[in-house]
């Protein structure tokens, strides 16, 4: 509260006793009014603290989508597998670019598989509900929601038994990060939370498979990137939210006795990929006979990327679920029994090649002239080079890349010729 000045503003006109009883009064109705606001303030507090979260926009959207006899009935058949030994899998971001890969891959091999996504439009829907459409008609039932949805996410343990989260769904892209940052805070550290607080309830405890990303190793100098070094200087947004679930999954770890892998993802590329990415615009703008822009690095070198290919990424992915451990949750009085599997490993191609290569590629394979434009890169989060240590992952989860850049573009080019076409095969899996 200020000091109220009781002395008079003419020197020895006025004697400042005078003026006490008002003051004193004045304070005692102060105090009384702060005691009130403080009152109240803290009974909204608490009632706020006590009352369950609302739903986020999208959860309202989405919340007359499920639910219902028929829906648990479509969930149960989907996340029906077809061995004891078989896995029981719910796939997050199921209709994004890696998820609608890895469930497939899952349900081909007999694994329960339930979906779960968004379906966002940070990039075009339309290419999301075509992934939707593949996945149904391989039997996988892809659940329309929002991870920060969590009703939703409990009523999905509640009617599935999962043995096992493969956590894929986020917002994705370094730039865009830039244009809306708060999409990155829902999605990759509330919606995380959210499911992490979902998985530590159910019963069973399912492990948890996340995916993380190369950015986390943001200004690391240090090459090849080894799972051991530096991961506390990021250099965007996205790459902090990245870094932020590492932590947080290592905290339910710790607490709950959660089962947790992370898998930092290079520069993931192949069909059916996110057109955010630079191998997918690049292919759009060519073929369009637009200029393309190649971005160098300060010091006027290549810019250059760890490009992994899809399937590679996939056997990873299947790797980390079919070693991961047990939860050692809900113990006594709910306590874990002991302590749980903690892993991260990264997942690349250990070759990374300049973004000029790249463009070369797409000119032959494509067959048309490029017109390139080239611009120092810019300060948006991005990183001059990537480059991935995966010793670890090869020892312990046998993951061994075997795709090159050009026989892994070759196989985009001829799906993106195929979706794209007027006359495109609709079956362009």
């Amino acid at each position: 509260m200020d000091t109220i000045n009781t002395s008079p503003s003419t020197p020895g006109k006025l004697k400042p006793e005078k003026y006490h009883p008002p003051y004193n009064i004045h304070r005692i109705r102060l105090s009384k009014l702060t005691l009130y606001s403080s009152i109240f303030l803290a009974l909204i507090i608490f009632f706020f603290i006590l009352s369950p979260p609302s739903p986020s926009p999208s959860s309202l959207k989405t919340r007359n989508s499920w639910g219902g006899p028929d829906w648990e009935k479509r969930v149960t058949k989907s996340a029906r597998r077809t061995s004891a030994s078989s896995l029981t899998v719910l796939v997050t971001g199921a209709s994004g670019f890696v998820g609608t890969h890895v469930s497939l891959a899952l349900k081909r091999r007999g694994d329960g598989v339930i979906g779960l996504d968004n379906f966002n439009r940070y990039y075009d829907p339309n290419l999301k509900r075509a992934r939707q459409k593949v996945l149904s008609r391989t039997g996988v039932f892809v659940v329309e929601g929002d991870i920060n949805d969590a009703y939703l996410l409990h009523k999905l343990f509640d009617v599935v038994p999962f043995t096992h989260v493969m956590h894929l769904a986020a917002q994705a892209g370094v730039r865009y990060a830039m244009q809306n940052p708060n999409s990155y805070i829902h999605s990759n550290i509330a919606g995380f939370v959210t499911l992490l607080e979902a998985s530590k309830s159910a019963k069973p405890q399912p492990a948890i498979v996340y995916a993380s990303s190369s950015s986390v190793y943001g200004l690391n100098s240090k090459v090849p990137f080894s799972e051991k070094d530096r991961t506390d200087q990021p250099a965007s947004l996205y790459a902090a939210t990245k870094k932020a679930g590492e932590e947080i999954a290592h905290a339910y770890n710790h607490i709950y006795g959660l089962s947790v892998t992370g898998l930092r993802f290079f520069t993931v590329y192949g069909p059916w990929g996110r057109p955010d990415m630079a191998y997918f615009f690049f292919t759009k703008d060519i073929l369009k006979g637009k200029q393309i822009t190649v971005f160098e690095s300060p010091d006027g070198g290549s810019v250059a990327r760890d490009f992994t290919y899809i399937d590679d990424i996939v056997k990873g992915c299947l790797g980390a679920l079919d070693t991961a451990k047990k939860s050692t949750g809900f113990g006594v009085d709910g306590k874990k029994k002991g302590n749980a599997q903690y892993r991260i490993f990264n997942l690349g191609n250990t070759s990374p090649v300049p973004v000029t290569e790249l463009v070369n590629i797409l000119e032959k394979l494509l067959n048309v002239k490029v017109k390139r434009k080239v611009m120092p890169m810019p300060r948006n989060g991005d990183v001059k080079f990537t480059h991935a240590n995966i010793s670890r992952a090869q020892k312990e989860l046998g993951y061994m890349p075997t795709t090159d850049l050009e026989s892994g573009l070759k196989k985009f080019v001829r799906w993106y010729l195929d979706f794209y076409s007027p006359l495109k095969n609709k079956s362009a899996w």
